[in-house]
């Protein structure tokens, strides 16, 4: 989705990530409002790229990415403390996708578009993120399968120390606390 169209769908994609959030590992409360200057980012990002996954006309599912400059600096710190150029990085914000969708290309598609535009961008390296819970959380539901092994079919590696640090509200709390979260990278080629 680009101009219009990109900037019509925010408030979609705000529900969409609310709802897709709350599951683990994310277990996030989610807030429109929070959502909605979040996703601002992406409207107004030239480089900014929104991809969505329709039936008919409702949004199943998204993904997002722009230049890592132009997110919230809490996203680029860690790389500028490893001394990393963040010029350099294409960062993929989020693929959520309702469970009934799951299991039939749609994340392998959200991937394959968002590489292209980071190439056609000049882009040499792009990078997610993804909460770090651990493996005995009471929240995590019984045969949970982490995404580790599609990422790594990408060609994504998770980068030792490259960690940050994001703060919302978990369901089932009263405040906000502060979550880690894993930086996974790949280096594009031409």
């Amino acid at each position: 989705m680009t101009g219009a169209a990109r900037v019509a769908a925010l408030d979609s994609l705000a529900d969409l990530r609310i709802a897709v959030f709350r599951a683990f590992p994310y277990l996030y409360d989610g807030d429109h409002a929070y959502e909605r200057a979040y996703l601002t980012a992406y409207a107004n990002s030239p480089g900014a790229l929104v991809v969505g996954a329709f039936a008919g006309d409702r949004l199943v599912g998204a993904a997002t990415a722009a230049p890592m400059a132009d997110h919230a600096a809490a996203l680029a710190a860690p790389f500028q403390a490893r001394g990393m150029d963040i010029s350099d990085v294409y960062y993929f914000g989020e693929s959520v996708l309702l469970p009934n969708w799951r299991g039939h290309g749609i994340g392998n598609a959200f991937f394959d578009r968002r590489e292209a535009k980071a190439r056609e961008l000049g882009f040499s390296i792009a990078a997610f993120c993804a909460v770090i819970r651990p493996p005995d959380h009471p929240a995590r539901p019984a045969g949970y399968s982490p995404l580790d092994p599609f990422w790594h079919k990408r060609g994504f590696a998770p980068v030792d120390g490259l960690i940050g640090q994001f703060g919302w509200k978990d369901m089932g709390e009263d405040a906000d606390s502060d979550h880690p979260m894993q930086f996974w990278v790949k280096r594009l080629e031409g």
